[in-house]
């Protein structure tokens, strides 16, 4: 129970509490969290020494807070929600509650790598049917390890931020031609931000996912499907996915994840050492994509074949270092039927089956229209836990 006025029975009540970042007034960023609709201004509280933090959420990003590591992030998740339960410390601490209607959310990471992978073997079968018809779905090495590329940190964006058409090359009958992509398309995704470092040659292990990862961020990893498929063979995706990332404003913390962690997929063949997570566990993450504001899809996270330890272990199993800020995204959720799918590639069928929005078909993304990912997960005692919303707009291309 909280005394935050409207929190209680909130998915974004105590028992989630997730972190970001915010300006008021065209101030300077200033680390806040999420408690119902309000943000608690956690540079205030730090400034008047409600919550010890050596400064770090003082500052304009979470780096440096994240970077302190899993015993000060429980530290001080335990000291706030010890702040918005006590009603002894209501009188001071409300005076740092701010509404969400009189805040602009910002990106709450500097981002300093942004690796993609590419986990649900529904979401893997299907695009392979639809680009290799005739051939077998999976390649010969999907369930032997993540798949992965990596992309731009320099275009990952708020949830929020318009998405500009993309231009670039893209096949035709008479041969590549360049302009803006007709085959834009969304990805949705489930992201994982790192917060403590390793150093260059060391290995992560799957056992380790827990000491380096803060949080996780919804993800639309926008895709033009013309350019990817024009220029993927041999070294796989670049322009037709760098030019935007949209994330989530608000992380949520691992710790109220705690009782989404279910049982993930068995694996066979089975996994080299490396990859050998026990227990195997994914997160029971429930998605829904809108288009336009109708709901076309409810992809499930739990169906996701590799779990994000796994995808953690593999991304330093060759001594890449991380740093604080990295962001890995587990690739387009997708579950076996059609309305659990997580990109427009595969509800259209390739575009061979145009989805109806109202009087209208769509295939692909249109220019002015807004797609919106959202999720829950279950918290304690039968609650309800939100992830921060993912959500852009599609503007002409320049």
């Amino acid at each position: 129970m909280t005394w935050v006025t409207g929190a209680d029975g909130s998915p974004y009540g105590v028992t989630n509490l997730p972190y970001g970042v915010f300006r008021q007034d065209g101030g300077s960023p200033r680390i806040g969290v999420r408690i119902g609709s309000w943000v608690f201004d956690l540079a205030g509280a730090e400034a008047a020494d409600l919550v010890l933090a050596a400064g770090t959420l003082c500052r304009p990003t979470l780096n440096d807070f994240m970077a302190l590591g899993r015993p000060q992030w429980t530290a001080v998740r335990q000291r706030i929600t010890e702040l918005l339960t006590d009603p002894a410390h209501r009188s001071a601490v409300e005076p740092l509650l701010v509404s969400l209607d009189e805040v602009e959310l910002l990106l709450p990471v500097e981002v300093a790598d942004y690796v993609d992978f590419y986990s649900s073997e529904h979401h893997a079968a299907n695009v392979g049917q639809i680009f290799r018809p005739g051939q077998p779905p999976l390649l010969p090495n999907w369930k032997h390890l993540p798949i992965g590329y990596h992309g731009r940190a320099g275009t990952v964006v708020v949830s929020g931020t318009p998405v500009v058409r993309p231009v670039g090359q893209r096949a035709s009958a008479e041969g590549p031609v360049t302009g803006p992509s007709v085959r834009l398309d969304i990805e949705a995704e489930v992201g994982f931000v790192v917060g403590v470092p390793s150093a260059l040659g060391d290995r992560v292990s799957v056992d380790e996912f827990a000491d380096h990862v803060f949080g996780v961020v919804l993800v639309n990893d926008w895709s033009a499907r013309d350019i990817q498929a024009w220029e993927y063979q041999p070294l796989g995706p670049f322009l037709g996915k760098s030019f935007a990332t949209s994330v989530s404003a608000w992380v949520t913390p691992l710790d109220a994840l705690a009782d989404a962690f279910v049982p993930a997929p068995d694996q066979d063949p089975p996994v080299v050492d490396y990859l050998r997570d026990v227990p195997h566990r994914g997160l029971d993450l429930r998605l829904a994509v809108e288009w336009n504001g109708e709901r076309v899809s409810e992809p499930p996270f739990a169906t996701m074949y590799w779990t994000p330890a796994q995808q953690l272990a593999h991304l330093t199993v060759n001594g890449a270092s991380l740093r604080t800020g990295d962001l890995y995204a587990s690739g387009t959720v997708s579950g076996p039927d059609r309305g659990q799918v997580g990109s427009f590639l595969e509800l259209s069928w390739g575009g061979a089956e145009p989805v109806r929005l109202g009087d209208e078909s769509r295939a692909f993304l249109a220019d002015g229209d807004t797609v919106t990912i959202t999720a829950t997960a279950p918290g304690p005692d039968g609650t309800t836990i939100a992830l921060g919303e993912v959500t852009g707009t599609v503007r002409p291309a320049r």
